[in-house]
C-alpha cells in the first residue's frame, strides 16, 4: 500500500509560529504513514481476532503521542464508503489511541452499514483525518474543498459534522444542508456554523 498525505493548514495557535508549524509538518511527514497502518491493524485485529489492538507508545514529539480528534473512513477499492466515524474533540490520551478506537467503530458501529467481515478486509482502504480546532464561521467563510463544517442549532444540543473535500459536495450550501440533516435540524431553523481544517492521510491501492 502507498500512503498519500494531503496536508491542510492546522487551525491551532501553534500554526501561527512558523518554527512550531515547520516542526509539526516534519513530524507528520515522518510519522504520517503510521496513521493508516494503525487504522488497518485495529480493524483487522478486531474483526479476525475479536479483541482490541493495543497501539505502541509514541513519544510526545510525534503527533501520534499527543491527543487529537480524528475521523477514520473505510472504503472499498472501488471507492464505495464502508464506514466512517470520528470525534470532534479527543476522547483518548493520544492520537494513536483515538485512531484505533475510531477505526473499530467505523468498521463495526456505523449505523449505515453492516459490520465489516473478514472476507472484506483485503479489499478495504483506510483514510485518517486529523482535525484542527473549530472556529466560529459565517456562511461566506465556508469552502467545502478546504474546510469541514460543524452545524448546530441555536442551543447547541443538535450537531452535525461534514469533513472537507468530499466528492459529492461542491458548494457551501450543499455542505451545510447535509450536515444539518445529519443533526436532525429542519430547513429554515436558525443555525450556528463552525469550520475546521484537517490533515488527511489516505491509502491508495
Amino acid at each position: 500500500m502507498d500512503v498519500k498525505a494531503t496536508s491542510l493548514e492546522d487551525m491551532t495557535p501553534a500554526a501561527l509560529n512558523p518554527g512550531v508549524a515547520e516542526a509539526q509538518e516534519d513530524s507528520f511527514e515522518r510519522d504520517g504513514g503510521q496513521l493508516t497502518e494503525l487504522a488497518r491493524k485495529a480493524v483487522e485485529t478486531y474483526v479476525l481476532g475479536g479483541h482490541a489492538f493495543e497501539p505502541p507508545a509514541f513519544p510526545e514529539t510525534s503527533p501520534l503521542g499527543r491527543p487529537s480528534a480524528c475521523f477514520v473512513c473505510i472504503k472499498t477499492v472501488g471507492r464505495e464508503l464502508r464506514g466512517c466515524i470520528g470525534t470532534v474533540e479527543p476522547e483518548h490520551t493520544t492520537l494513536a489511541e483515538e485512531i484505533v478506537a475510531n477505526a473499530v467503530k467505523a468498521a463495526t458501529r456505523d449505523p449505515r452499514f453492516r459490520p465489516v467481515s473478514g472476507d472484506e478486509l483485503p479489499s478495504l482502504l483506510y483514510s485518517v483525518d486529523v482535525l484542527g480546532s473549530l472556529e466560529p464561521a459565517r456562511f461566506e467563510d465556508l469552502n467545502p474543498a478546504a474546510f469541514g463544517v460543524v452545524v448546530t442549532d441555536r442551543s447547541g444540543s443538535r450537531r452535525g459534522l461534514l469533513l472537507p473535500d468530499i466528492e459529492s459536495i461542491e458548494t457551501a450550501g450543499q455542505q451545510v444542508g447535509v450536515a444539518a440533516r445529519k443533526a436532525g435540524i429542519k430547513p429554515g431553523e436558525p443555525l450556528r456554523l463552525y469550520r475546521f481544517r484537517t490533515r488527511r492521510f489516505s491509502e491508495s491501492a
